[in-house]
């Protein structure tokens, strides 16, 4: 995997988690991926571990 696909993975990361923080923070009201901040979490956790390799 190259550097750039790497960045781009830990990129799309950090994006999933500051979603996540910023509907729980109610500053943003997505109301269909309200129930997935959860999960947005762990992928970009995943998704970290495997940019990590």
């Amino acid at each position: 995997m190259s550097n750039k696909t790497r960045n781009i993975i830990k990129g799309i990361a950090v994006l999933l988690v500051l979603l996540a923080v910023m509907m729980q923070m109610q500053w943003v009201l997505i109301p269909a991926l309200a129930v997935y901040k959860f999960w947005m979490v762990v992928i970009a956790f995943a998704l970290t571990l495997i940019a990590s390799r």
